[in-house]
């Protein structure tokens, strides 16, 4: 993605995020790290969805454990895979997002993309893939259950993952989401950090699709409010996924205790945790990386940050979070819905955010 092709991020606007950010201030500021979109666009059927895949490593001939946490805030909706991540710490495999309907076809072509890029693996060995495949609803603006996510558009969003600036908004499977009632979609953001003289980076990425409009809060101004009016809805319908890299060693239980802190990333933003939201969150780090657990030996040899230094991993994760969601915000568009039909959500009036936090006492320079 060209700076050409991209809208101002919230850090381009002036508005004033704590921490330090990485290079892309991205997910794949953390090494290895690589991300993937399939976005499918057809106004003429309603077609408005697609696919984001997350590759954790670099990888040859096998899958590598990934170390990982999960947590849900609200669990009306879906993340596979979470079941043995909570039992064994580690998951094996990319991670794709997309809508609620899409999520079986996502696991297919993730499934059928591990088959084909660790042949050899499938072939000579009783492996089976297990993928992380996470969702979020978008059948207010796209015709969900026209079943439009395939298998070979989870394939085709893996095949395109790359390190460097991840394009926003409504790109792969944020195309179709709602965020506080304006156009919202995928965000990232990233920190860096250094616990004992060594530097670590946090990233994140967002497939945002929660809030409504009143709930709205950004740097603790009440935008939504101050947005009023327009189109919005009375009760909250949507979701959001929350991933979390780093390259800090972390013990599975602290990825745990990672995941968690999500939560209070996307409260910053003004959500309590609606009944009608899925807020999943999954944390991993790429540290101590070692063969497949096929192959690694009756012994594994693993390190982590001492519980007490835990502190500035933690901010740094819900800051980051906080800033992909409005980073999704503000890459948004006016967009047609689909159900109701004759409406427009909008996207967000960026020269209005930026007079209403100076309003606030809230705007950089």
């Amino acid at each position: 993605m060209t700076e050409a092709a991209r809208k101002p991020r919230a850090r381009d606007l002036g508005l004033p995020f704590p921490g330090t950010p990485g290079p892309f201030n991205a997910i794949t500021d953390v090494p290895g790290v690589r991300v993937g979109f399939t976005t499918l666009t057809d106004p003429a059927r309603n077609m408005r969805t697609g696919v984001t895949a997350i590759l954790p490593r670099n990888e040859s001939d096998s899958p590598r454990p990934v170390w990982a946490g999960f947590h849900t805030l609200n669990g009306n909706g879906e993340m596979t895979g979470v079941h043995w991540i909570n039992d064994a710490g580690y998951f094996v495999g990319p991670i794709c997002i997309t809508n609620t309907h899409g999520i079986g076809a996502a696991h297919t072509g993730a499934t059928e993309w591990m088959i084909s890029n660790y042949a050899q693996y499938f072939k000579d060995e009783h492996a089976w893939a297990m993928p992380v495949v996470a969702e979020t609803y978008d059948g207010v603006l796209s015709d969900i259950n026209a079943m439009f996510v395939k298998p070979e558009h989870a394939v085709a969003a893996l095949n395109a993952a790359q390190s460097g600036p991840v394009a926003e908004g409504s790109t792969g499977g944020g195309n179709g989401m709602i965020c506080y009632d304006f156009k919202g979609g995928t965000g990232t953001a990233s920190r860096q950090i250094t616990i004992g003289g060594q530097d670590y980076t946090v990233g994140v990425l967002v497939q945002a699709n929660f809030g409504i409009r009143p709930w709205l809060t950004v740097l603790g101004v009440p935008v939504g409010r101050e947005m009023a009016e327009g189109w919005q809805r009375t009760k909250e319908t949507g979701s959001i996924i929350v991933i979390i890299a780093t390259d800090a060693p972390l013990s599975d239980a602290i990825l745990r205790q990672l995941a968690k802190r999500a939560s209070l990333g996307i409260a910053r933003s003004g959500t309590p945790g609606g009944n009608n939201s899925g807020d999943i969150f999954l944390a991993f780090s790429v540290a101590d990386e070692m063969a497949d657990t096929l192959h690694a030996g009756p012994m594994i040899h693993r390190r982590s940050v001492n519980w007490e230094e835990l502190n500035p991993i933690y901010e740094a994760a819900v800051e980051a979070v906080d800033e992909s969601v409005i980073n999704a915000l503000v890459a948004g568009e006016d967009v047609a819905t689909f159900k109701p039909e004759g409406f427009i959500c909008p996207g967000l009036d960026t020269d209005r955010l930026i007079q209403i936090m100076a309003a606030y006492g809230r705007a950089g320079t």
